[in-house]
């Protein structure tokens, strides 16, 4: 049976061009990029090609461009070390950032070395700007926002230059988590103020186990990991060569191909949508579809006794998403932005997630296949 993969942003498929580019690197630049010697030398500057393409890709320099082992990494650092080597003692957050952020949150507070408030969210899933502004002006403390620029869950996109501009208004610094967006929208970091970006190789068609964070010029913090006098002092341990080369590669094809891929994208979702309404009318959406990620779709099913069973019956019938339903039970933990967004809701939800990989006729089979599963 043919695969129908659903579910890009949990991960997507290796591009074949990234993995030429990196098979290349394992079998000819075996050298450690800290050596002098001329592989070492052929080595490091692999990975500032590299640097330099994703410097390029944000309109950034490329001092600001540190490499990680992906988004959760680079997470934890703009976080931990704004509050370590910033002087940050107040961060701005929301309810519904993926859990590598909300985790960092709860581990600060419970370190005491910040407090943390929740902007508030409006039904829709949106961060409510005037409640941001309202927080920002309630408080002379040096402050660190971070919000997300998609959702991971719903798709509902943050007004980037808006916020950006929000804090600089106020003197807040501002973190972006970039990990779904990076590759599918452009951001030019040179016409908006940022102090940290984060973004993963794998959300991209690129390697799992790499990323990167961007730290502005202004914010000079300690290295993250100690070790060595790696990533310019700022990340100790020897450079993930190859990942870090199908990282610039990958990120290099989706801005080339950026334009292509999201109308083929925005065609697909646009389709699914009207198909399942179409068949299915009871479905509802979460979030805002018309203001959000062109290829993240939340779609609630009515409660019924197949609900608990529709992602394994998917999977079973080879179809990948994923969940997102809101807790139920006691046992099903649930998603924490649908728990939110809708605390009472006994609704089953499931996220389907685009790629440019994906065809109209792969839409309409699921689209059939559903209808034994509701």
């Amino acid at each position: 049976m043919s695969r129908i993969f659903l579910d890009n942003s949990a991960t997507t498929p290796l591009d074949p061009v990234v993995l030429g580019a990196m098979t290349e690197v394992m079998a000819n630049n075996y050298g450690n990029p800290s050596s002098i010697h001329a592989e070492g030398r052929q080595a490091r500057a692999l990975i500032e090609n590299a640097r330099k393409t994703v410097a390029n890709a944000l309109n950034c320099s490329i001092g600001e461009i540190f490499f990680t082992s992906g988004g959760t990494e680079a997470n934890n650092m703009a976080l931990k070390n704004s509050v370590r080597d910033l002087g940050v003692t107040r961060i701005i957050s929301s309810p519904l950032e993926h859990h590598c952020v909300l985790h960092s949150l709860d581990a600060i507070k419970m370190a005491e070395t910040a407090t943390v408030e929740m902007v508030k969210i409006d039904a829709k899933g949106h961060v409510e700007l005037d409640d941001l502004r309202r927080l920002l002006a309630a408080s002379n403390e040096k402050t660190l926002v971070s919000l997300m620029h998609a959702n991971n869950e719903i798709g509902n996109l943050l007004p980037l230059e808006e916020v950006a501009a929000i804090c600089e208004e106020a003197g807040a610094l501002f973190h972006c988590d970039t990990v779904q967006t990076m590759g599918y929208f452009p951001i030019d970091l040179d016409a908006t103020r940022l102090s940290f970006l984060s973004g993963s190789a794998h959300k991209f068609y690129g390697p799992k186990g790499v990323g990167f964070v961007y730290i502005s010029n202004d914010n000079i913090i300690k290295p993250y990991l100690d070790g060595g006098a790696q990533e310019r002092n700022m990340r100790g341990g020897t450079e993930n060569i190859y990942g870090i080369v199908g990282l610039a590669k990958a990120l290099e094809l989706a801005v080339a191909e950026r334009e292509e891929r999201a109308g083929k994208i925005r065609n697909l979702k646009d389709h699914f949508i009207r198909s399942i309404k179409a068949t299915y009318p009871e479905v509802a959406f979460n979030g805002d579809p018309d203001n959000a990620h062109y290829k993240v779709l939340s779609v609630s099913f009515p409660e019924s006794s197949k609900g608990d069973l529709l992602l394994m019956n998917l999977d079973l019938n080879g179809i990948s998403a994923s969940g997102g339903s809101a807790c139920s039970s006691g046992i099903d933990v649930g998603s924490h932005v649908i728990g939110h967004l809708h605390p009472d809701s006994k609704r089953h939800t499931v996220r389907f997630s685009f790629s440019h990989h994906n065809t109209i006729e792969e839409v309409d089979e699921v689209i059939a296949k559903l209808g034994g599963m509701l």
